[in-house]
């Protein structure tokens, strides 16, 4: 006889598989139309599910009704996260970027950071009844770094590719990722002072030199330094072992688009393992794992990380919504809930913002008054704070006089986890950012494109982005049939072969659904053996004119042609047909 099963595991596949099958149905209308991050949906979608709704995920009972042991499990899923986050987030970064650029880093790590660290300190101390300065300090310090995770959402996609200069998406993950490990020396300088010192004369031994040599010798020496030197250690090894493996085709492709995230996984269970900073050392193994650029862009084209990164985001934000105290915003005996939503504001508004405007002029990716605006509100408070609060408890739970925490320290465990909470709603300022900055733009470049369309472009001058012959082998799966040299064009991430029967193919099946002016400005190149550029049947194209360039690449492989994908998603723009199935795509 059937039985029903509704155990949690069952629940709990049921719930996540269900929601982002629905979500991904939605996903381009949601990010791209709507504004709406895919982190705040989820975050909603985990309230839903949450005990306080639905019920559908119970993190309390996951850890069998022990507090401590949920917070573990907390702690452990935000520090995977932000592992893997972090070697992507270094794997995008251009070759020798953290060298060149490094003194717009040094600013925006160096006194950006402190005054972001001060700021949001003297603000909880403020608004926070009761406390000290030293303990606001470690609030302050647990929401300094930017959130590398919710800063993805907004330098990828079409929104940021419209509206934000490539130079200041580097930048922006760049400082996201770097601060978000050296984070460590802002919050253990309280923490050490909280130990040794403490208040009203319950320290542990009142020494402020042993809490100074605790933060240089724990902290700098074992925690930063050993971190940033594992770090590029095992990068750089990783990359010589995968350069080897690749060379002598050992590693199919399959595993070659895995690498990174394995290494990320590496990392963190091996520096966990020595108590080390593993989120520091994630972003400095991704820098050097790409430092001579050939892993960027070999994946420059594949999806296989960007999927990872959205399923580990969607989680993560749905187990936030489920864990996160929200009762005790309103029922708590350290601060009033009006005093809470008046510090959100502020954070907002001067955590970041009058530091970035006060520097802009210095950092040369930023190179307007709005651009400095953008990046000053824009410092999104998220994983990171959370894995830094959970870092925090637990230190103050190993603050203990007579085997019980120490009064100061189990106050300030429910000021934290209140105060951190509140604050991660600073996420919602992402969609908002966006709405209000841009949206006017967006309209306008709507209505325009509506009355006047772009006219479609085809490829120009080589791009060595696009990377070398094993990329475009790798790509189009290997050598013609033909015998003969031919150049490869590049439509959109598209790669198709320019031999006389393909293009003539494109050229005519395209002119079906165009007008004869429209045509002409589409003619698509006929290349002979001798390589000179000409429509069929009109007058020759000069590539290198065109407004918006994409990229030729000429490859001695003989490669065979590539049809285009039979699906075409909205971000991409299709302008005609080139198959039953398919279409010409204009530059992304």
């Amino acid at each position: 006889m059937p039985t029903l099963a509704v155990v949690n595991f069952n629940i709990v596949c049921a719930t996540l598989g269900g929601f982002i099958t629905l979500f991904g149905l939605v996903s381009y209308l949601c990010k791209e139309k709507f504004y709406l991050s895919e982190a705040l949906i989820s975050m909603i979608a985990g309230i839903v599910f949450s005990p306080q709704a639905t019920n559908l995920i119970r993190p309390l009972q996951y850890a069998l009704g022990d507090e401590e042991t949920l917070q573990t499990i907390t702690l452990y899923f935000t520090r995977l996260v932000l592992g893997v986050q972090l070697v992507l987030a270094g794997v995008q970064l251009p070759s020798k970027y953290l060298k060149t650029e490094w003194k717009a880093l040094s600013l925006l790590l160096g006194p950006g950071m402190t005054v972001m660290w001060i700021s949001t300190s003297l603000l909880v101390y403020a608004f926070v009844p009761h406390l000290s300065f030293l303990h606001a300090l470690a609030v302050g310090a647990c929401v300094t770094p930017t959130d590398p995770v919710l800063s993805n959402s907004i330098v990828k996609g079409k929104f940021a590719d419209k509206n934000i200069p490539k130079e200041l998406q580097k930048i922006i993950i760049a400082e996201s990722g770097a601060n978000d490990g050296l984070g460590y020396p802002f919050l253990f300088l309280p923490l050490y002072l909280i130990k040794h010192i403490g208040s009203n004369g319950l320290g542990q031994d009142n020494s402020a030199r042993n809490a100074m040599g605790d933060w240089f010798g724990e902290t700098w020496a074992y925690t930063i330094i050993l971190s940033v030197v594992y770090g590029a250690v095992v990068g750089w090894v990783a990359k010589e072992l995968l350069h080897w493996a690749e060379a002598r085709k050992y590693v199919d492709r399959e595993s070659f688009l895995v690498f990174a995230i394995t290494l990320a996984l590496f990392i963190v269970g091996t520096v966990g393992m020595i108590g080390s900073d593993d989120v520091l050392a994630c972003f400095i193994a991704g820098n050097t794992f790409t430092w001579d650029d050939w892993f960027r862009l070999e994946t420059l084209d594949d999806s296989f990380q960007p999927t990872i990164d959205m399923l580990l985001n969607v989680a993560v934000f749905i187990w936030f919504g489920a864990v996160c105290p929200w009762y005790s915003f309103a029922h708590n005996n350290v601060i009033p809930i009006y005093r809470l939503i008046f510090l959100g504001i502020l954070v907002l508004l001067l955590r970041r913002l009058p530091i970035v405007f006060a520097m802009h002029k210095k950092i040369h990716q930023i190179e307007e008054v709005r651009q400095a605006l953008f990046v000053g509100f824009f410092g999104p408070i998220g994983v990171s704070a959370v894995f830094y609060l959970y870092i925090s408890l637990e230190f103050l739970r190993g603050i203990q006089v007579d085997g019980e925490i120490r009064k100061d320290a189990r106050v300030l465990s429910e000021v934290m986890s209140v105060v951190i909470w509140f604050l991660i709603v600073h996420g919602l300022s992402i969609p908002l950012g966006k709405l209000g900055l841009y949206l006017p733009r967006t309209i306008s470049n709507a209505v325009s494109q509506q009355s006047d369309p772009e006219p479609f472009h085809i490829s120009g001058p080589a791009d060595a982005e696009l990377g070398n012959e094993s990329n475009l082998r790798r790509r189009t799966g290997g050598s013609s049939a033909t015998g003969l040299p031919r150049r490869v064009y590049r439509i959109g991430r598209s790669v198709i072969g320019t031999s006389q029967s393909h293009i003539t193919s494109v050229s005519q099946k395209t002119s079906r659904s165009s007008s004869p002016s429209r045509l002409q400005s589409i003619s698509m190149p006929n290349l002979g053996q001798g390589g000179s550029s000409s429509a069929p049947g009109g007058s020759p194209v000069d590539l290198s004119s065109q407004d918006r360039v994409d990229r030729i690449e000429t490859d001695m492989s003989n490669l065979p042609p590539m049809g285009p994908r039979a699906i075409r998603f909205p971000d991409e723009e299709g302008v005609g047909p080139t198959s039953p199935g398919g279409s010409v795509r204009k530059e992304l």
